[in-house]
């Protein structure tokens, strides 16, 4: 998931406790410097659309979903 508007890494701190909070998301990685967003997601509790929003309602932009990064 490639993500736009982070300016610091108190942002990418942010974005992965929110996300690591989403029911059946595991194994966050939130890359700086590459600016994306990578996660296991258990598609019986959430999916891609659902850490999307988490991301997009925190205020940053999601410019492309990749399911090689959210599985």
């Amino acid at each position: 998931m490639e993500l736009g508007g982070m300016t610091c890494p108190s942002c990418m701190d942010k974005i992965k406790t929110a996300v690591e909070h989403q029911a059946g998301v595991s194994d966050v990685k939130v890359l700086f410097n590459a600016g994306k967003l990578k996660a296991k997601v258990d598609t019986n509790q959430s999916s891609a659309d659902d850490v999307k929003k988490v991301v997009e309602d925190l205020g940053y932009q999601v410019n492309g979903v990749k399911e090689k990064e959210i599985a």
